[in-house]
């Protein structure tokens, strides 16, 4: 029996779904996931809060230099499309005019939080995906088990750098010279 062809996604087809989702285009296929629960917001406002001040603005002695955003629109290609939960450029790579908001500069930086809904997509297809499109370091967070793990891209293969977990006090690739204590990422510490 001949199997009908599957459609690819196109940009428009995101404009389809409610406005209550996030919508992707992930190897041509379009994903649409709810809105993140309030552990997984709290985990990547609190990250994005604590680097931002002192890579971006370079506040109490960082050094700034980057742009980090929050829930970014990146085109790697038509097919691929994502919305990961925090990005950052190094700012003399970002080109993007401020008006527009599809970035199609890889980013330097990708952080994914990960929800009971796209943690196997996070951690096994946008992982290909990202390495795939040369993005040099990305950190998986997972606020149910309060861990994070940091991925450096060697070779086109990523290296696991570290791994942390509850209250531990972390220095990471690439804002190693932040000192991020990770118990205010999980909800319990508010």
């Amino acid at each position: 029996m001949a199997q009908t062809a599957q459609r690819r996604a196109t940009y428009d087809d995101l404009y389809s779904i409610p406005e209550n989702m996030t919508g992707e285009i992930i190897d041509g296929k379009l994903i649409a996931t709810p809105r993140p629960a309030r552990r997984h917001v709290h985990a990547a406002s609190t990250l994005g809060i604590k680097i931002a001040p002192f890579y971006q603005f370079g506040d109490a002695g960082g050094p700034g230099g980057w742009i980090i955003y929050f829930e970014p629109e990146i085109h790697f290609s038509p097919e691929n499309i994502f919305v990961p939960d925090l990005a950052g450029w190094k700012k003399e790579r970002l080109l993007t005019p401020a008006e527009e908001h599809r970035f199609f500069v890889c980013p330097d930086w990708i952080c994914e939080i990960h929800s009971p809904t796209t943690a196997q997509r996070d951690r096994i297809i946008k992982m290909r995906l990202f390495a795939q499109s040369a993005v040099p370091f990305v950190w998986l967070i997972d606020p149910a088990v309060k861990t994070l793990e940091v991925f450096r891209l060697e070779s086109a293969t990523w290296s696991r750098l570290d791994a942390f977990s509850e209250n531990d006090k972390v220095r990471a690739e690439p804002f190693e010279g932040l000192e991020i204590d990770l118990s205010v990422l999980w909800m319990e510490q508010i």
